[in-house]
């Protein structure tokens, strides 16, 4: 396996990481009774992660584990890309 199908793999795992982590906040909002709008998810997603961590906050007194895993796996992925990218580039 070389590097570059490696970080392919890498990055295709962060985005579905993130994705599945994306509808779970979705459903965490709408269990709390907030209304979310399935069909705009993408539009609207950095406006729902940030009030599934401003309400679990206030909850709990913690920021909920799936804002943290949202930002990781984006994070993951994006970084895999951009390496990728490099080496591609040389």
């Amino acid at each position: 396996m070389n590097v570059t199908t490696l970080l392919t793999a890498i990055a295709i795992i962060g985005v579905g990481w993130g994705t599945v982590t994306s509808v779970r906040i979705f459903d965490a909002l709408r269990k709390r009774g907030h209304s979310v709008n399935f069909l705009w998810l993408r539009l609207y997603l950095p406006s729902y992660v940030h009030r599934y961590a401003v309400l679990t906050k206030e909850e709990t007194g913690k920021t909920g584990p799936l804002f943290y895993h949202f930002v990781i796996a984006f994070n993951v992925a994006l970084v895999a890309v951009l390496v990728l990218a490099l080496l591609t580039q040389m």
